[in-house]
C-alpha cells in the first residue's frame, strides 16, 4: 500500500452570522478578496471563498450559518502564520489602525502570538513561525513536547 500523505490545506471554512458584516470586515483585516460564491436553493448567496495574501493556494470561505457562528464564539479554529515579533509588531499598527481591540504581544507556547476577534466573536490567532527560545512546558496551559511513538 503507497504511503498516504496529504498536499496541504485546500480551504479554510468560518462561520458567520451575518455575510454582509463579516465580508467587508475580513476585507479590511486580511485583504480578503472574494472569487466565488455559494447561492442555496433559494437564491440568496450564503457562502462566499476567496483568497487572503498570504495564504498562497489555501482558500478562505465564509458561510452564513447562526448556530456555528454562536457555537465557535471565543474558540481559535485556525492559526494563521506571520513570521517574527517584527510581523506582529506590524499587525498591531494594523488593527490599531483599523480600531480592532486585540491582545498585546503574547510569550507563547513556541513562539508570538496575536489575539483578537472577528464580529462574531471567533478568536483569532496570528502565531510566528519564529520561536523565543523560551520554555515554558512547566506553565498551566502551555503546550509541551510529546514523545513520538520510539520514544524520543
Amino acid at each position: 500500500m503507497p504511503q498516504l500523505e496529504l498536499a496541504g490545506v485546500h480551504y479554510v471554512k468560518i462561520p458567520v452570522s451575518d455575510l454582509s458584516r463579516s465580508l467587508p470586515w475580513y476585507e479590511r483585516v486580511f485583504g480578503f478578496r472574494a472569487t466565488m460564491e455559494f447561492p442555496d436553493d433559494d437564491g440568496v448567496i450564503r457562502g462566499v471563498g476567496g483568497q487572503v495574501p498570504g495564504l498562497g493556494d489555501t482558500l478562505v470561505a465564509f458561510r452564513e450559518n447562526l448556530q456555528a457562528a454562536q457555537g465557535c464564539r471565543g474558540f481559535d479554529p485556525v492559526g494563521f502564520a506571520i513570521a517574527d515579533h517584527a510581523d506582529a509588531e506590524n499587525w498591531v499598527a494594523h488593527l490599531d489602525d483599523l480600531g480592532v481591540p486585540h491582545s498585546p504581544i503574547i510569550e507563547a507556547s513556541i513562539g508570538w502570538l496575536l489575539v483578537f476577534n472577528d464580529p462574531d466573536g471567533l478568536e483569532l490567532h496570528l502565531y510566528t513561525w519564529a520561536g523565543h527560545g523560551i520554555d515554558h512546558s512547566a506553565r498551566r496551559g502551555y503546550g509541551r513536547p510529546v514523545a513520538d511513538a520510539a520514544g524520543s
